[in-house]
């Protein structure tokens, strides 16, 4: 996620058509002549920095957004005065779907790192998506997705261990940045374990002290930000709630 520190001018002017990531995004499905309408209403702005807003909690709807490189995190007010991580948001996703409804953001969005971002006003969309059935049908599936997400995190928070949901959170990472032709084993965190922790509903210390025990038993190497998944396939055991197994195993041999 890290990988791409600098942004050029050049690579945010890059056109629907030409983007890599066009099969991940709204132009997904569309013909040439119907990417070239979705691109005119497009919006790409200079490069956003850490910190950065790109929407505030009760901001009005204006518009949705697409990370186009670098990585977003969407959160709202916790009870205790803090802040409740709702999504890691990675290049090719959407940004903005659930204020729809109330025209207005529930959350607010801040950026991780440097990133390029798309801002497509939602009004001229809705009237894009009237005339292209394919464009409508892309919005169905994102926002389809949207509860799809939801869903699992729901069940992520309500079902699984501190192992599970630490294991879950790095298998979507691995397979969110391998279908963005990245590496799938080898990345860089651009969230803290801080982040990680609020997002996944853990103290920070258990997220540390998980790491710390992942590496040990060869799943993973940490240096700091720096991720390498060594084996995968005890990852995927975790999570299928095959892990509390495989430590009782370990600590019997």
């Amino acid at each position: 996620m890290s990988q791409q520190k600098v942004i050029s001018l050049e690579n945010i002017r890059v056109a629907c058509r030409n983007c890599s990531l066009s099969s991940l995004c709204l132009p997904m499905g569309l013909a040439p002549d119907d990417v070239e309408r979705l691109d005119e209403i497009v919006k790409r702005t200079r490069p956003l920095h850490r910190g950065d807003f790109l929407f505030r909690e009760a901001d009005r709807f204006r518009s949705l957004y697409v990370v186009k490189t670098g990585s977003v995190k969407t959160f709202a007010p916790s009870p205790e005065g803090g802040e409740q991580v709702l999504g890691f948001h990675l290049p090719g996703e959407v940004i903005g779907l659930d204020a729809i409804d109330k025209d207005m953001h529930a959350c607010s969005a801040k950026v991780l790192e440097t990133s390029a971002i798309c801002e497509v006003p939602f009004t001229r969309l809705e009237e894009l998506t009237a005339t292209i059935p394919s464009l409508q049908h892309q919005m169905y599936r994102l926002l389809s997705k949207e509860i799809g997400h939801d869903t699992d995190m729901l069940l992520l928070l309500g079902k699984k261990n501190a192992e599970e949901r630490l294991a879950a959170f790095l298998l979507s990472l691995s397979k969110r940045l391998h279908k963005r032709g990245l590496s799938a084993t080898d990345f860089y965190l651009s969230m803290s374990r801080h982040e990680i922790g609020n997002y996944l509903g853990l103290a920070v210390e258990t997220v540390s002290r998980l790491f710390t025990r992942f590496q040990d038993d060869g799943l993973m190497h940490v240096d700091r930000k720096h991720i390498q998944l060594l084996d995968v396939g005890s990852l995927e055991s975790l999570v299928g709630g095959a892990g509390q197994n495989r430590r009782q195993q370990q600590q019997q041999s």
